[in-house]
């Protein structure tokens, strides 16, 4: 058998656990979930070796959306770590045998404690099985592994149904994605989800503007002070009424140039957004329209600010 057959062999079978385990969701699978749902404390995942290594991925993406969660090694347990663990927990406890030495020496002094505890087990009858308040299946048809030893299959089966847990209870607790950037305010997800025009836009005096009845002298100067190759055009009631561009002066710089007033030349009705939205809002207006430049202005259209491409891509948004 080639690489690329082997390769696939090994995908194939990794998808076929996954897809075994749909059959077998049932009235247990709601059970854990509604246990994870109504905890008032924190999910305590926990699991040795490679299950170990699951569990901590597991327990990331419950904190990660909105379900407090940690990973204790069950060793450590043993010895002192088992004093993070109270009876508004639940612990959600992996082990594809159900007989591991070290997870099944903590889980009298959990039932103790009196947390919840939910098992993952490829082994309905096992110790762990006994020992849940509610267990569910991770039994896969075969590993991928050759030799039937490296945990590889079942690692895949168990680290998916964690997922399918983690999203029912998210979708249970309505979880929506601003409460998902809470979670995450340094990356740039959370800045898509969270930043907003006016964290990031210049504001006056740093706005170039002009009144729509000055002369084109000053609309040159304007623009040529401001540095950001255009200026906003007010009317007499302040209101945003086009803008202009350098562009748009080196088109009309002819003879009658400084003849001309801004409503000569302007672009009316630009296109504008509220300081309120979200700046990836801005990003799209710009990509959509080719511009460089958005004036951000209040209900009544008058200017209060503007972003620039370059503002955007310094706050990582392009």
């Amino acid at each position: 058998m080639s690489v690329l057959e082997d390769a696939k062999n090994v995908l194939k079978i990794e998808s076929n656990a996954i897809l075994s385990l749909i059959d077998r969701l049932d009235s247990r699978f709601e059970k854990a979930v509604d246990f994870l749902f109504h905890c008032e404390g924190k999910v305590v995942v926990t699991g040795m070796g490679k299950s170990g290594q699951i569990a901590k991925k597991i327990a990331a993406t419950f904190a990660s959306t909105g379900t407090p969660a940690f990973f204790l090694h069950p060793a450590e347990g043993i010895h002192g770590d088992l004093g993070m663990v109270g009876r508004e927990d639940v612990v959600l406890a992996i082990s594809y045998s159900g007989n591991t030495e070290e997870l099944l020496k903590i889980l009298p002094t959990v039932k103790r404690i009196g947390a919840k505890v939910i098992g993952m087990t490829g082994r309905p009858q096992s110790e762990l099985s006994k020992a849940s308040d509610v267990c569910l299946s991770l039994t896969v048809p075969e590993e991928a592994c050759p030799m039937g030893l490296a945990p590889t299959a079942s690692t895949t089966a168990t680290l998916a149904l964690g997922d399918a847990l983690a999203v029912a209870v998210l979708k249970k607790r309505n979880f929506k994605e601003a409460d998902f950037a809470l979670f995450h305010p340094g990356g740039t997800l959370g800045k898509r989800l969270l930043l907003k025009v006016q964290d990031i836009m210049k504001v006056i005096p740093h706005v170039p503007l002009v009144r729509i009845d000055q002369d084109m002298k000053e609309v040159l100067m304007e623009i040529t002070g401001k540095k950001l190759g255009v200026t906003g055009v007010v009317n007499h009631e302040n209101q945003l009424a086009g803008i202009i561009t350098d562009g748009d002066l080196r088109r009309h710089l002819d003879n009658e140039f400084f003849l001309k007033t801004p409503i000569d030349i302007m672009t009316r009705d630009p296109k504008t957004i509220g300081a309120d939205e979200l700046a990836v809002q801005a990003v799209q207006i710009m990509e959509t329209h080719k511009i460089t430049s958005l004036f951000i202005v209040t209900n009544l259209m008058q200017p209060i600010g503007i972003i620039h491409l370059h503002d955007l891509i310094e706050a990582k948004l392009v």
